[in-house]
């Protein structure tokens, strides 16, 4: 039976899209059955892994109608062993088109359940905000990863974050966890970055992943050739990070 996990953080540019692809394709390597399902309505992890997003005739925002069947929005990445549901700029639109339906944070649940039959791992990449959509997520996922970037506003917000996964929790979804805090953009050379892990490891000690993602060139080219890290440069930093993240994952779930 898989694990739906959801990558959200309501500030953008923490690394959300970058560990969602990365990870995804982590797992893939190390021989595990991903699917990847775009949340957010840039599509920036669609792109990151080589589909052309205006190609792109059904996706998450089909998905979430109920117009088109999971199935039916499925299809093959460049990476090998994961699959991808693509998003669209149309995704913006679905927070609205939502609003007056019964039972709307359930939407995304109710699509893609059945699918934890057919892979080990299903991520959702989500929107940096805590709209509907980021709800949609947290709702249908089992456990959350929490990317944190090594900056000085980097604790700011995750209150408002935790405090949302904690009302998710009570009323949506009882068995939603948190599979980890990640730290990200990590600079060994900058003191503030040094203070922001230790700060985070003393308040969160256990909840915070033993793998830090370093700031990393190649990490950042990578997504404008449509290549996952482990595509376009294996021996580099950021592979060897999000392979360990991925190492680190599958041995806490047992796998």
């Amino acid at each position: 039976m898989g694990k739906i996990i959801a990558i959200a953080n309501q500030k953008g540019g923490v690394g959300k899209t970058t560990t969602s692809v990365n990870l995804a394709a982590s797992l893939g390597v190390l021989e595990k059955k991903v699917l990847l399902i775009d949340a957010d309505p840039q599509a920036n992890a669609t792109s990151g892994l080589g589909v052309d997003v205006e190609s792109v005739e059904v996706g998450t925002y089909q998905l979430l109608e109920h117009t088109c069947s999971a199935e039916e929005c499925i299809i093959a990445s460049n990476a090998p062993n994961v699959d991808i549901i693509p998003a669209h700029i149309d995704l913006v639109a679905i927070e609205i088109e939502l609003v007056d339906k019964e039972a709307r944070e359930y939407m995304l649940k109710k699509a893609i359940s059945h699918l934890k039959s057919s892979y080990d791992y299903i991520l959702i990449d989500c929107a940096p905000s805590l709209g509907l959509l980021t709800l949609n997520a947290l709702t249908a996922s089992d456990a959350v990863i929490i990317p944190i970037q090594c900056e000085y506003f980097a604790l700011e917000g995750l209150g408002k974050l935790l405090n949302t996964i904690k009302s998710v929790q009570k009323i949506h979804n009882q068995s939603l966890d948190i599979e980890g805090l990640l730290l990200t953009m990590y600079d060994s050379r900058l003191r503030l970055s040094n203070q922001v892990v230790e700060e985070v490891q003393k308040h969160f000690n256990d909840m915070v992943f033993e793998t830090i993602i370093q700031r990393n060139v190649r990490l950042g080219e990578a997504p404008s050739y449509g290549e996952s890290i482990i595509n376009y440069d294996v021996s580099s930093k950021g592979a060897t990070n999000y392979l360990s993240l991925a190492k680190e994952i599958i041995n806490k779930n047992g796998d």
